[in-house]
């Protein structure tokens, strides 16, 4: 899954720097206007192969999906329930959310999950014990949510 999440955040860097670096390059190499044919073929050569989508309509597809989440509290005692709350676009309802902790430098996953609604929110209880600076994500139909801070005192 961190590999996954990793891997697409590197594409992503070697398509906008590529990108950058061929518009710099077609510009300096040629006094007039770059064309989109130009621009889609940089952009082919700058993604390594077997890395990620294969198709634009892929890469737009798995851009088009969202998760984002917030924490209620964060600042809890151990074992304390807070509660996450998350919206998701581009996944269907239904889907199934699970809960991961940042543990020596991994994502894990805990125990327990929820269920994206047909409003295309979600909300699980949690409860942490490990004291100190956690920090939790939700994963919805391997589409990695942003990380959440929270104190356990």
């Amino acid at each position: 899954m961190t590999s996954t999440f990793r891997l697409r955040n590197a594409v992503a860097a070697a398509v906008a720097v590529g990108l950058v670096g061929a518009a710099t390059v077609g510009a300096a190499a040629s006094p007039t206007a770059t064309t989109s044919h130009t621009r889609a073929a940089a952009a082919a050569a700058a993604v390594p192969a077997g890395s990620g989508p294969s198709s634009p309509a892929a890469w737009a597809e798995d851009a088009a999906k969202t998760n984002t989440v917030k924490a209620d509290r964060h600042d809890v005692r151990r074992w304390e329930q807070f509660r996450l709350r998350g919206k998701v676009t581009g996944i269907e309802a239904g889907a199934t959310v699970h809960l991961q902790q940042k543990q020596h430098g991994t994502w894990k996953t805990l125990p327990g999950t929820s269920v994206v609604n047909r409003s295309l929110d979600y909300s699980m209880r949690v409860k942490l014990g490990i004291k100190g600076l956690n920090h939790v994500r939700t994963v919805v139909a391997g589409q990695p949510s942003n990380a959440v801070a929270v104190t356990v005192h």
